[in-house]
């Protein structure tokens, strides 16, 4: 079957996008709601994680992503994959991620990664930049005490700005690495690094208390 068509990029501030998605609840998505959570915010087709499920057999693993197409499509290849650690949620993370993570258990979400968000690039549409404030703190609110938190862009502008964000919240401390520390890359880290062009990366581990 062809790939899905979307639009490389959509607004997530347009009115369409403006919805308040229901509460996810673990035991109605995985076989096992007890597995560590993996999250994947902005995972476009979600091929990233789809891996991953077949590698961590003892994680579950869900994807984020604002195109509802794609997300249809994703969950399709994780059932024909017979993946039960594998789920895909239509969501603007940028405005609903907290209402759709409010019902996880404290303690279970271990892990979130953000990879190559939309830059967009002119000034005006700065404000349509998926990693703000307000997105910072509803991950840490709900990441687990050591969870971990990956984000890399090929955009060098936007590597400040967005750590900075992570670097500004108190309760979490950078850690440093020099590589993707995952064993499956994107598809868009495949493509930069083909082209022999910089990854800009950090890793923040939240603060247990």
């Amino acid at each position: 079957m062809p790939r899905v068509r979307v639009h490389q990029h959509v607004n997530p501030l347009a009115p369409y996008f403006r919805f308040t998605p229901k509460p996810i609840e673990l035991k109605e998505i995985f076989a096992d709601a007890n597995y560590p959570l993996f999250l994947d915010i902005g995972c476009a087709r979600g091929r990233f994680i789809l891996k991953m499920a077949e590698i961590e057999k003892q994680q579950n693993f869900l994807g984020v992503e604002i195109r509802e197409p794609l997300v249809a499509e994703a969950n399709r290849l994780g059932k024909d994959a017979g993946l039960s650690n594998l789920h895909y949620e239509f969501c603007n993370a940028m405005m609903a991620l907290d209402k759709l993570l409010e019902k996880i258990p404290e303690g279970v979400l271990q892990t979130v990664t953000i990879q190559f968000p939309d830059p967009w690039f002119k000034k005006k549409h700065a404000k349509r930049r998926m990693v703000n404030a307000e997105l910072v703190e509803t991950i840490v609110r709900h990441l687990a005490g050591n969870g971990r938190i990956f984000v890399q862009t090929d955009i060098e502008f936007l590597t400040e700005e967005m750590f900075d964000l992570f670097r500004e919240n108190k309760d979490l401390r950078e850690i440093l690495i020099k590589e993707n520390p995952f064993p499956v890359k994107t598809e868009r880290e495949k493509a930069v690094v083909e082209k022999d062009l910089p990854v800009f990366r950090k890793m923040f581990g939240k603060v247990e208390k």
